[in-house]
């Protein structure tokens, strides 16, 4: 810290204690501006923790686990919004026939998941399930989990389903999804045909009124020259 030569000593010292207490009150709104700044960030990001880590109404939890058990759960009652720190999660003893597509895919610190005891449904709608199955490095806690329905794959294990055996129980739907888009361009064909139609016709119209109009001023010129 540096003073101003004064006069006499006294001065020197009461500048150099003004200017001391200033340096003081100085840092000392620093330090206050600081801690108010990190209060506010850490209760931010507490409220961001109480968003992300809230419970499922239809499931419990305990710190990381959520236990959606014995809930009677279908693929159309899951719950929607689950913590991302969830790592693992119990959907065991439920009435689920598949799972819905991405379900997994933003739990990235889930390491397991229990499905045991489910009445899964082979068919399209279980190539996520399968899908992600496959992506897991420890599959053995996932040597229960098998086929309900249809009879022909009854009993056996979704993760080593071939594609063409799931693919087989998909041939209606493809079928059906096939006739819904023919029918439906189709229709788009026939809206265009008659919209082109209305549009010649207008065309047509307007080029009539048209000859009209520059025939009549014509007209009118002629009589008067008469």
């Amino acid at each position: 810290m540096r003073c101003f030569s004064f006069h006499s000593t006294q001065e020197s010292e009461i500048c150099c204690t003004i200017w001391a207490a200033s340096l003081d009150i100085f840092e000392n709104k620093q330090t206050m501006s600081l801690l108010l700044h990190r209060e506010l960030f850490l209760l931010f990001l507490s409220l961001i923790q109480v968003a992300t880590s809230q419970c499922p109404p239809e499931c419990s939890c305990s710190g990381t686990i959520l236990d959606c058990s014995n809930n009677g759960l279908n693929a159309g009652t899951l719950p929607t919004h689950i913590a991302t720190t969830t790592t693992e999660i119990k959907l065991n003893n439920n009435k689920l026939s598949s799972i819905p597509n991405g379900f997994f895919d933003s739990l990235q610190n889930l390491r397991s998941v229990t499905l045991d005891y489910n009445p899964w449904t082979c068919d399209c709608n279980i190539l996520y399930l399968r899908s992600w199955l496959l992506k897991q490095e420890d599959r053995s806690q996932y040597k229960d989990i098998r086929c309900s329905s249809p009879v022909e794959l009854q009993g056996r294990l979704i993760v080593y389903l071939t594609e063409d055996e799931v693919g087989s129980n998909c041939k209606d739907w493809y079928c059906n999804m096939a006739l819904i888009c023919q029918i439906g361009l189709f229709a788009f064909i026939v809206i265009q045909a008659i919209l082109l139609i209305f549009v010649i016709i207008f065309l047509k119209r307007f080029e009539k009124f048209s000859k009209e109009a520059i025939g009549a001023p014509k007209e009118d010129n002629f009589r008067n020259a008469m």
